[in-house]
């Protein structure tokens, strides 16, 4: 498979370090190049990193329920940086509370963020999609 970069990291003031290590060692397994940059980053650093390694995709990881807030203007500050098109991915406990599934999904959809995910979903589901996305076999 051809290495394709990932920027992965945990937004915001968020510090849940062990899913994000988890994610990491999944995503490296799978054969993807991941640059993790940690917890209690803001968007800028996901950005910066992306630029600076050149990535195909962004992962965003929130599970402190704040990730809506977190993400809010992503989509924009990334095409200003000169990453247009560049995929983004959300996932975890990303919104307070219970709410409506459909409704989270509709709000990050726009957003633009491509893939969002549902807390609970397995690692084998985002390997899925990135090698669907980025057209890998």
């Amino acid at each position: 498979m051809e290495k394709k970069k990932l920027v992965l990291g945990v937004i915001g003031s968020d510090c849940h370090a062990v899913g994000n290590k988890i994610l990491d060692y999944a995503l490296s397994e799978a054969g993807f190049d991941v640059v993790n940059i940690g917890v209690l980053s803001p968007q800028e650093d996901f950005i910066n990193a992306a630029k600076e390694t050149s990535a195909d995709v962004i992962i965003v990881s929130s599970l402190y329920g704040h990730g809506e807030l977190d993400c809010q203007g992503m989509r924009e500050k990334c095409d200003e940086a000169g990453l247009e098109g560049i995929l983004l991915y959300v996932g975890g406990n990303i919104v307070v509370g219970k709410q409506n599934w459909e409704n989270v999904h509709a709000r990050f959809t726009s957003m633009g963020f491509d893939r969002i995910y549902p807390p609970g979903t397995s690692v084998d589901t985002t390997i899925a999609d990135l090698k669907k996305d980025l057209k890998l076999k």
